[in-house]
């Protein structure tokens, strides 16, 4: 036989097709009758193999991984285990359930998707092979606990909408309670594919970019990750970055003002307002007490002559920090109380028509002469165009005539500053130029161009909200307090007036009235020095028809 080796071989022959009774290789004729013809035919052999019959059925072990708590969202691999791990059996796999379903597998294992708290139960399983099937014993029951997955979130500093050069960091939160570590992967989308791979391959809690520019533009998403299991994606957070960051000041009400009066600069971001601090120069000098407006506001109240110059800010976020440019200028003007200087407007508002005439004059109780009524337009600085005098006409007003006027003396003093607004539309408002005093009535009326007398119904708003709305077309607050300071404006079938800031100053008689009443509760003594030093003020004080001159801020008065 050609093979030969280890192979065991059982050999048969054959005479005239009849079997002879001999098994060996070689076949040895000694007799003549023995003639005929010959053949052989050769069988291998196989090895022994042991059948081993054991009386109990075998028992399965049912695993899981992971082992722990499933989070739904993912998937658990059941795993159905024989001992010894031998032929080839199918598993069939059960949940305790009303009403138990079998799925059958033709390997060990089964893909358990988690959607819901409800995927969780009493799992087991068993084998069975052959025909008919012959099967195990159940496994033991598994439990397998399923918890809802918790939901990734993404958080930035300073703020979703950057500058480029920023530092940056985007932050990947799980609210998860134990001792659990989790790790975590990034994903963005809308940039480059180098950044994104970078991306990808980052697994920390934050993502830091150091200096940003606008490849890092994209909507980032974060994962946490146990093991085989992921949290819910958080919702996608998208990064903006823009050019270099410009600070603007603005000022409220207005940036002219007299002594004593309040004023808030304002300082802004355009398109950000997370996480900035501000800083305040006048006259390009760092103001010493800049770190008040840190906020955004910085206010002077009472506003001092000192006080006028051009202010800037500059704002600043972020370590290491950012900072933006400086803000274009805002000028402060402050001028100074003079109880023999006002200002004459004619007629006696600050809102007028355009093509209306107007009249201005400074009157000067001391001396009548020496001033001269000066103007600031958002054009420039200039005088009266026909002025006469002491006094400034205008025969027929325009909207270039809209500005700040004000009394200035040959020394350059400057006096009584009152804002004066053209309007070119068909409704103005009809509020008192100078300031109105606390405790008094303040009136309003809406104004029509072709009949310059109130209308029949008029809208009365502030600050943007209706206050009241009247068939008179006039409006009165019969007790006025600082809480009605603010920007008035009427509107009309016929239109809509532009607005005029209304201040309220603080009536210093009362007030004084008040701060002797208190001293008559602490001391006698000191009451009497008061008066004293009150009777010299109110020899000072003239007719009340003046008396407007003479109303002071709360902080003057408590001083």
């Amino acid at each position: 036989m050609q093979g030969g080796g280890d192979i065991q071989w059982r050999y048969s022959w054959f005479r005239d097709g009849s079997v002879i009774s001999h098994t060996e290789r070689v076949y040895d004729i000694t007799s003549a009758s023995d003639g005929g013809q010959y053949s052989c035919e050769a069988k291998s052999i196989s090895d022994a193999f042991t059948l081993t019959v054991s009386d109990l059925k075998p028992k399965p072990e049912l695993t899981s991984d992971p082992a722990g708590a499933a989070l739904t969202g993912n998937t658990v691999t059941l795993t159905c285990r024989m001992d010894p791990s031998t032929g080839n059996w199918d598993s069939y796999w059960y949940k305790h359930t009303l009403n138990p379903e079998t799925e059958k597998t033709e390997t060990n294992s089964y893909s358990l998707k988690i959607d819901s708290v409800s995927d969780g139960g009493q799992y087991w399983c068993r084998a069975g092979r052959g025909k008919p099937v012959y099967y195990t014993q159940n496994s033991d029951a598994l439990w397998v606990n399923v918890t809802v997955s918790p939901k990734a979130v993404v958080t930035v500093r300073p703020d979703e909408r950057v500058f480029r050069g920023e530092t940056v960091t985007l932050r990947c939160d799980i609210k998860w309670g134990g001792d659990t570590e989790w790790t975590y992967r990034w994903e963005i989308e809308g940039t480059n594919n180098q950044y994104k791979n970078t991306v990808s391959r980052t697994s920390t809690q934050e993502l830091n970019i150091s200096s940003v520019d606008l490849s890092h533009r994209g909507k980032y998403t974060c994962t946490g990750q146990i093991q085989t299991q992921s949290s819910q994606r958080s919702d996608a957070v998208t990064l903006t970055v823009s050019a270099e960051a410009q600070a603007s000041v603005r000022v409220s009400p207005q940036p002219w003002l007299t002594e004593g009066e309040s004023v808030t600069l304002i300082c802004e971001v355009s398109g950000s307002s997370k996480g900035w601090t501000f800083s305040w120069f006048r006259d390009h000098d760092h103001l010493s007490d800049s770190s008040r407006g840190a906020g955004g506001s910085y206010t002077l109240s009472p506003a001092a002559l000192q006080h006028t110059g051009v202010y800037t800010c500059r704002a600043e976020r972020g370590r290491p920090a950012y900072y933006t440019h400086n803000s274009s200028s805002q000028t402060l003007w402050i001028t100074g109380v003079s109880a023999s200087v006002s200002l004459v407007i004619n007629p006696s508002r600050s809102q007028h028509f355009s093509s209306d005439s107007l009249s201005l004059s400074c009157e000067d109780q001391s001396n009548s002469t020496g001033w001269t009524v000066r103007r600031y337009t958002d054009k420039d600085r200039q005088t009266c165009a026909k002025q006469t005098g002491s006094g400034c006409v205008m025969d027929s007003l325009s909207t270039s005539d809209t500005g700040v006027y004000w009394c200035e003396s040959e020394s350059g003093e400057k006096r009584r500053p009152r804002n004066i607004t053209v309007h070119d539309g068909e409704v103005i408002l009809e509020s008192s130029v100078d300031p109105v005093i606390e405790g008094e009535t303040l009136t309003l009326h809406c104004l029509h161009r072709s009949t310059n007398s109130p209308i029949l119904s008029a809208d009365f708003y502030k600050d943007g909200s209706l206050i009241q709305n009247q068939t008179t077309g006039e409006m009165s607050i019969t007790t006025v307090s600082k809480s009605h300071e603010g920007f008035y404006y009427c509107k009309t079938e016929r239109g809509q007036s532009l607005h005029s800031w209304i201040s309220v100053t603080v009536n210093c008689q009362i007030s004084v009235l008040k701060i002797l009443s208190s001293l008559l509760a602490a001391s006698p003594y000191l009451l009497a020095t008061v008066v004293l030093l009150y009777k010299c003020y109110r020899a000072r004080v003239p007719s009340t028809e003046n008396r407007s001159q003479y109303a002071v801020t709360e902080e003057e008065t408590s001083i």
